[in-house]
């Protein structure tokens, strides 16, 4: 005989009343989902997918050293993949930084497949890989750091390491484990000590442009000549100081892309934004983009050939050029670049690439304006060398820094950033760690001569 429908849920209510109510509560979940998940260990940890870091683990992989890279976003290649940062700039004399141009097909490269070339090279010198991990704490034992606490989806994940690289460009891991540093420039030549750094820049990708028709084939951006006699720098001189671009910006270098009808455009520039502040990074990313369109209409009434410009790529993220300076046990200076200054312990040799100040606190560069000039002039550097003293915070073991965070001034920093120099000091970064380990001594008393014949025989 079936159970009256009364029977049925009076049954129902009977078994809901004997089973024993739920003890974790919502705050104990929170605090479980918010624990360490995971805790893994290597023998080098490198923060920081850039180049920097994709020398860094490429060199260390290469010496046999268990070498694992993480990095916060979802594709390796730093700003040329992130914030289409291009071409590839500067000069350093390296086998592997060769090797590696090389292998993701030159300076000019292509965005959209840039980091799959990269991360095969990681992948055949046996180096693991770790996206979507965001460094968020230093892990620490006194003044020895001994690996990093990453944020993920899953929750904290502790990696151990013996030694640990700060690859991340704004020199966050160095910053977490309490490394002094600087940030902003001093007093030089023409301005005050304003602790003001580079702008940050949106570049973009434009297409349609009419090949035949365009400044560079008819002798390129720089050599053109209008039919006045005026050059494109005289042409957007003259619209900066009109209103006709934005306050900011007064040069638009157009660079060529991989693809036929198309350029890089680096132009846009966010003044007065610092990049280790997430506010003044969300408003860069606004005024940049706006910016970026603002270029374009330029662009197409102006230039020739980008009549029907559109805009065919916008980066990721925006692009910078300078936050912290992690202060080390050498220091580099802009009269060492300029000198040609060559070091004992040198790591990068032969690097070359001028004193490249975007203007902090107005349009153009910082330094060089003349009438031939109007929007400045970098000062030439002479083929200097990059020490390994640089690379070593003051007062922290077990821990080296890589790419434009090293020990230097703010001018020095405008040479040694761009993207070669950067391969060059995370190979040096690389081969030191892996023989720091692989000989079981303190990161200062590495063999350097040793790492040299690594790194540039």
């Amino acid at each position: 005989m079936r159970p009256s429908r009364r029977e049925l849920i009076g049954g129902l209510g009977a078994g809901f009343g004997a089973q024993a109510l739920p003890t974790e509560t919502i705050e104990d979940r929170r605090k479980k989902r918010g624990q360490v998940v995971d805790v893994r260990s290597t023998q080098l940890l490198v923060c920081g997918g850039g180049p920097a870091g994709i020398s860094a683990a490429l060199m260390a992989g290469r010496l046999g050293v268990k070498t694992l890279l993480v990095e916060r976003y979802g594709r390796v290649g730093g700003m040329a993949v992130q914030a289409m940062v291009g071409p590839i700039m500067g000069q350093v004399r390296s086998k592997i930084v060769d090797e590696i141009i090389d292998g993701i097909g030159g300076r000019h490269v292509n965005y959209e497949t840039v980091d799959i070339h990269y991360a095969r090279m990681l992948k055949e010198a046996g180096v693991d890989i770790l996206l979507h991990s965001w460094a968020m704490e230093t892990l620490t034992d006194g003044a020895q750091v001994t690996g990093v606490r990453l944020m993920t989806k899953e929750g904290r994940i502790d990696v151990k390491a013996d030694v640990t690289i700060d690859a991340t460009g704004d020199g966050d891991i160095a910053y977490f484990a309490g490394a002094e540093y600087e940030q902003g420039r001093g007093a030089g030549p023409g301005w005050e000590a304003d602790g003001l750094m580079q702008p940050m820049t949106i570049e973009f990708r434009v297409g349609g442009v009419r090949d035949e028709e365009s400044m560079e084939a008819k002798g390129g951006r720089n050599n053109y000549r209008f039919p006045d006699g005026r050059r494109w720098v005289d042409i957007t001189t003259e619209a900066n100081k009109k209103g006709l671009l934005p306050p900011a910006v007064g040069r638009l270098r157009t660079y060529p892309s991989v693809r036929p009808h198309e350029r890089v455009l680096n132009a846009t520039q966010i003044n007065g934004a610092d990049g280790t502040k997430v506010d003044d990074l969300t408003a860069a990313e606004f005024e940049g983009r706006e910016q970026a369109l603002i270029v374009l209409d330029f662009l197409r009434k102006h230039a020739p050939g980008f009549q029907d410009a559109y805009i065919s790529g916008m980066p990721a993220i925006v692009g910078v050029r300078e936050t912290r300076r992690i202060l080390g046990r050498g220091y580099l200076e802009a009269e060492h670049l300029l000198q040609g200054k060559k070091w004992a312990d040198a790591v990068v040799q032969d690097a070359s690439f001028p004193l490249d100040i975007h203007n902090p606190s107005g349009a153009g560069q910082a330094v060089g304006f003349s009438a031939a000039n109007p929007m400045g002039k970098d000062p030439e550097t002479k083929q200097y060398d990059i020490p390994y003293r640089c690379l070593i915070p003051r007062g922290l073991d077990r821990l080296l820094v890589a790419g434009r965070c090293i020990s230097g001034s703010h001018e020095a920093l405008s040479s040694y950033r761009v993207q070669r120099i950067v391969l060059g000091i995370g190979s040096g970064a690389g081969a030191a760690a892996g023989l720091a380990i692989r000989s079981g001594v303190p990161l200062p008393e590495v063999d350097i001569p040793k790492a040299q014949k690594i790194l540039f025989a």
